[in-house]
């Protein structure tokens, strides 16, 4: 499903914040979340850039979750609903855009590698004050910081998100469980559906079908896991991957790297 396309959900409410207001290109914003601490579904006036330097993040919105590990920023455009989950205990440090300064990024919800020299520019950006000198060393952070976002890789962790009540269902259910070996005709009896109109609909509303969506689902958490520090063996076998080889050419061919490149990094 396309990330413009019309819900029927209501608009969310704006979660206000100062640096949705200040006059500059972009301002930072640190917070520090417990276990399994969240947000409820919000909004905000201005593009985000969401990093953590500890634990995970699990952000929806109305066309797809994300699962945003360490080392990974998630994208948020202006007046995006969305709601974030938290694992591991989260620091989040993020970034408020301007509208002129968005530019830089994304036009949709999007992951990205933060590089070395981003991580950095962020931290520092929480160090600077809300209303930093525009010809001082915030303008220049600000700066490099937008041409490192505009050069940010964008990753494929995206997992699109059926709107049918009974496919959020099958999605949940295998979110809290990506290993189940069940088969679509599997649930299609628990969804009281057959499993051709199962099919459809998940190529209608997600744009792949059944099998495609699940893989989709199985490396983005095996992904988390890597960058939590598991190692390619647990991480495969947490997501129902009996074959190392398996494993290893599926994440390949979604990330361009091996799962232990990945778990290095």
């Amino acid at each position: 499903m396309s990330p413009n396309r019309q819900t029927d959900l209501a608009p969310a409410p704006r979660r206000d914040l100062p640096q949705d207001e200040v006059d500059r290109p972009l301002s930072a914003f640190a917070r520090d979340y417990a276990e399994g601490e969240g947000v409820p579904r919000h909004a905000h006036d201005r593009a985000q850039l969401l990093w953590a330097t500890r634990g995970t993040m699990r952000i929806a919105t109305d066309a797809a979750g994300f699962v945003v590990p360490p080392g990974h920023a998630l994208w948020m455009p202006a007046r995006e609903p969305h709601r974030v989950e938290t694992e591991g205990g989260v620091a989040m440090r993020a970034l408020f855009l301007r509208a002129d300064a968005a530019a830089a990024g994304p036009g949709e919800a999007t992951v990205l590698a933060v590089s070395p020299l981003l991580r950095e520019l962020i931290l520092a950006a929480c160090a600077e004050p809300l209303e930093w000198d525009l010809a001082g060393r915030g303008g220049h952070l600000a700066a490099l910081i937008l041409d490192e976002i505009a050069r940010a890789p964008a990753l494929p962790f995206r997992v699109p998100e059926p709107r049918d009540p009974r496919l959020k269902r099958l999605a949940a259910a295998l979110r809290q469980d990506p290993a189940s070996a069940r088969r679509l005709e599997d649930w299609a009896a628990q969804a009281g559906a057959s499993p051709r109109t199962l099919e459809r609909l998940f190529v209608a509303e997600t744009g792949m079908g059944f099998a495609r969506w699940r893989q989709t689902l199985r490396l983005a958490e095996a992904a988390s896991r890597l960058a939590s520090g598991e190692t390619p063996a647990r991480a495969a076998a947490a997501v129902g991957y009996a074959s190392a080889p398996a494993f290893g050419a599926a994440f390949r061919a979604a990330f361009g790297i091996t799962p232990g490149a990945a778990a290095r990094r």
